[in-house]
């Protein structure tokens, strides 16, 4: 085998160790041993929401900073769950963090559920929908009062309905 190919084959194996790596250290929020309202197959989950929504609900990815049009939503309303439309938080508690993500101080009561996240050697607390497991973003104790939390969120997790 030339020197060209096994490098190739090197590279290769090193890439597909390290998306395995990410799989079983994020997985799937709705993992198959914790329970939820709403459950889907992975196929399903595929079908119901787009590639960008899926990766970032299903497999705790993260979108862009200052790619979400709802980082800048400033009419009252309720950001809901993009996988399964739980209402999540209310306009109300929306604030600008300038961190290129939407983000708020406090979520709806019984909306969301958290959990340590303990990726790329740093410890955050996670933020799941309740409802269905979809991983949202995190949530971090440098926000505004009163909570002092700034709940940071991917805007392509979350749905905007508008008060009527």
């Amino acid at each position: 085998m030339n020197q060209g190919r096994r490098v190739l084959l090197r590279m290769a194996s090193i890439a597909g160790g390290l998306f395995g790596a990410r799989e079983l250290l994020v997985g799937s929020p709705a993992s198959a041993v914790e329970k939820f309202e709403v459950t889907h197959t992975d196929a399903e989950w595929r079908k119901l929401l787009n590639a960008q929504q899926y990766d970032v609900l299903r497999k705790a990815g993260t979108e862009r900073p200052f790619s979400s049009p709802l980082d800048h939503e400033k009419r009252s309303g309720t950001f809901a769950c993009a996988g399964c439309n739980l209402p999540l938080f209310s306009s109300t508690t929306k604030f600008d963090s300038g961190t290129g993500w939407p983000s708020f101080w406090k979520p709806l009561d019984n909306a969301v559920v958290t959990k340590t996240d303990s990726m790329f050697g740093m410890t955050r607390t996670e933020v799941n929908c309740r409802r269905c497991g979809g991983h949202l973003g995190h949530v971090f104790d440098d926000g505004p009062k009163p909570t002092g939390l700034r709940y940071c969120m991917n805007g392509v997790a979350l749905k905007f309905a508008p008060q009527a």
